[in-house]
């Protein structure tokens, strides 16, 4: 590709709104423009990057059994009503009519269009497993999109759908899609690692994430430095230790003026956190009242917290309806509440003789102990885990790091196929809803988080794998020397018949600019040829992530250049060794 005829233009300077870098530098380097929020489009740059990931997620997913297709991104609503999820899921799905009023969604997912070919498509257990898969655009309307690719509302997305007999079957599909996935990011030049987490809307057994460390990453995952352990902290746990046995004491009120949080009753009474009960109130979505109780040195995960409660969501209640319960903001407990589910964590389970609120202004109430004083409708671990907790493995404190999540995959067992009717015979003509697992990766988030990991002050570093060109050629000089580019046409010309992809700048620009865009698109190598080279039969090879150029011999550039890239790829190599 001629630069001077490549559609797009690099930038100086990114727009101001642009907060992290693989944003900043994808807008500066042409890969992509903004159409909306949370809208892209992808430009001839950015594309063939794109394309090169999905080559490569193609032939990971085809090497363990999947089978390529294309589902349609509009999907009748009733598939939705069918699993559920049309009710369930809020306002990121997409919902519409067609001009003869039936309601519609864009496709988020396609769990339900999965389900709905399996069970025209399978009936017997001779057809089982089966893995297919697609890349296709989906749609959710994210509040927030920000950074650019990484969260956006338009995307394309590759969701594959393991069909199985038995739960041993997803077990092995799950295995199969996991190792899959650990070789495409190796292969796409990611450091990662897996963590346990929430399975969401999704619903079912188990999920994973893969996380690239980054800093600017919306999550954080919690990882032992002994290696032993590693979980999103949605889902992260910690090991509690005992507190000592303690006798029950009598619950007595104690006047505490002012002590509205739990720091401050602590100071009053002089006494530690642990000593205290938190409570924290919400919304559920079905309408319940949530109340959920802590120990005070501890907070609330309210993804746990969802769970254990059996809500979809959990907005925090208002005053007025704290109050509807017989509870005080500020001064809160579970003695004496009305119409509330009260949701106890362990700590309070554990722990005798706490303080907790009187529901009333300026009192408490010591030595308050679940069982006797008050019930609790469900006792689970609702507590969110931090940096410095106990390993649950080991007891090593953890550590915690901010990360990207770049792909999926989830243990959907029977949670869509018994709903919707997807079964299949065994062979004694019994039924059985089929076993389902399903796998998202994202190409475009893929994009942009290597270039979070793959970036210095001058630009894109890609690694050679998906770099949108193997080789950034430059001819320097001009006016009346011609010399320069007709060296340059020639190296053009010899490097893509050899199979390397070059983005030739052959523009009149000067050396500098050509150098800033040469760095800022970042291909792993760069060539150039000018009066100065070109007195010696030379040209200056610089990879990008090196600090010195070399020089040459025109003769032995295609050569050089194959060993290098060669070389760069094989360092980036997926191995299924195992």
């Amino acid at each position: 590709m001629r630069m001077s005829h490549l559609f797009g233009r690099t930038l100086r300077d990114a727009p101001g709104d642009a907060e992290l870098p693989s944003h900043r530098l994808m807008l500066r380097s042409a890969l992509i423009r903004p159409l909306g929020a949370g809208i892209y489009s992808l430009l001839p740059i950015g594309w063939r990057v794109i394309r090169k990931i999905e080559g490569i997620i193609r032939e990971e997913i085809d090497a363990i059994g999947g089978q390529e297709m294309m589902m349609p991104v509009v999907h009748p609503a009733d598939l939705w009503r069918e699993s559920g999820r049309y009710d369930q899921v809020g306002p990121e799905l997409a919902r519409f009519q067609d001009r003869g009023e039936r309601d519609m969604v864009l496709a988020m997912t396609h769990e339900e269009v999965v389900t709905d070919l399996a069970r025209q498509e399978i009936g017997s257990y001779r057809q089982l497993p089966q893995l297919i898969y697609h890349l296709q655009t989906k749609w959710r309307d994210e509040p927030r999109s920000r950074g650019g690719l990484i969260r956006v509302r338009e995307f394309t997305m590759k969701d594959s759908y393991s069909l199985d007999l038995d739960e041993a079957g997803l077990d092995v599909s799950y295995r199969n899609h996991w190792r899959a996935y650990e070789r495409i990011f190796r292969r796409c030049g990611l450091r990662f690692v897996v963590v346990g987490a929430d399975t969401g809307m999704m619903g079912g057994s188990a999920s994973h994430e893969f996380m690239a460390l980054s800093p600017h990453g919306e999550d954080i995952v919690l990882l032992c430095p002994t290696g032993d352990y590693a979980d999103n902290q949605e889902v992260a746990t910690f090991r509690r230790d005992a507190p000592a046995a303690e006798a029950p004491l009598p619950m007595e009120e104690v006047e505490t003026p002012n002590a509205t949080t739990i720091q401050k009753l602590a100071d009053f009474l002089d006494v530690p956190l642990s000593r205290t009960a938190k409570a924290v109130f919400f919304r559920g979505d079905s309408g319940r009242f949530v109340f959920a109780v802590i120990r005070g040195d501890l907070d609330v995960n309210e993804t746990k917290l969802r769970k254990a409660a059996g809500e979809n969501g959990l907005t925090p209640a208002t005053p007025e309806e704290i109050r509807a319960v017989g509870a005080e903001p500020g001064y809160g407990s579970p003695v004496g509440v009305r119409d509330a589910l009260i949701v106890a964590d362990e700590s309070v389970r554990d722990s005798p003789n706490l303080v907790a609120g009187a529901n009333r202004p300026g009192w408490h109430l010591r030595n308050v102990n679940l069982g006797r004083d008050y019930e609790a409708q469900v006792v689970a671990d609702i507590a969110s885990a931090a940096a410095g907790f106990p390993c649950p493995v080991c007891g090593t404190p953890l550590a915690a790091e901010r990360a990207i999540e770049v792909g999926n995959i989830f243990k959907i067992g029977t949670r869509y196929s018994e709903p919707m009717g997807a079964t299949y015979l065994d062979a004694e003509g019994r039924s059985h809803p089929i076993v389902m697992g399903c796998y998202g990766i994202g190409s475009g988030r893929l994009a942009a988080t290597v270039v979070e990991q793959h970036h210095d002050d001058r630009g894109i570093a890609w690694p050679a794998s998906i770099a949108p060109f193997h080789v950034s050629l430059l001819a320097l000089g001009g006016g009346n020397d011609a010399a320069p580019t007709e060296a340059a046409d020639r190296l053009y010309d010899e490097l893509t018949a050899a199979g390397i992809e070059v983005l030739y700048d052959d523009r009149s620009d000067r050396a500098g600019v050509k150098f800033n865009d040469a760095d800022l698109i970042g291909c792993p190598l760069r060539l150039s040829v000018s009066a100065r080279t070109l007195a010696n039969g030379q040209a200056e090879l610089k990879p990008r992530a090196a600090a010195e150029s070399t020089f040459l011999p025109l003769a032995e550039v295609v050569p050089t250049v194959r060993g290098l890239l060669d070389g760069m790829m094989a360092g980036l190599d997926g191995s299924r060794s195992d």
